[in-house]
């Protein structure tokens, strides 16, 4: 799949909610389903410096393709790790760094997410971004 159709895939599952209180939820039941972060790499390396609540993003270049390992303390921020994981996860680096993030807005997060919790929404896509240009 690709990135935009991945995208809209996002889109259309939130439409499916009628207020953000249900949207909000769903983001909560996604960060839950996050695969199991290695207490391991929870590392000073692997911390995301922005965020108000802990986040750690480990990535490792795979035959050609970012695989990004993502988790945070706070339950929404685990649903925002979420999100970024289906679009990002598993593309080359190529396919990143081509990738709008206008998708954010068509969500809704742009509006909706308190000022901590987008600056730290930045903060992971900045990393994101500059792992694919380190790995280009």
């Amino acid at each position: 799949m690709s990135t935009s159709d991945a995208q809209q895939e996002l889109i259309d599952e939130f439409e499916i909610f009628d207020n953000w209180m249900d949207r909000y939820q769903y983001l909560i039941d996604m960060g839950k389903a996050l695969p199991e972060f290695p207490d391991a790499l929870k590392t000073s390396d692997t911390r995301i410096e922005g965020c108000q609540s802990q986040v750690w993003i480990h990535e490792q270049l795979e035959e050609g393709r970012l695989h990004f390992q993502a988790t945070s303390d706070a339950a929404i921020v685990s649903g925002l790790i979420a999100v970024l994981m289906r679009i990002y996860n598993d593309r080359t680096p190529a396919e990143i760094m081509t990738t709008s993030t206008e998708f954010l807005q068509a969500l809704g997060l742009d509006k909706h997410l308190s000022p901590t919790r987008s600056n730290g929404l930045h903060a992971m896509l900045d990393h994101i971004y500059q792992s694919a240009r380190v790995h280009q």
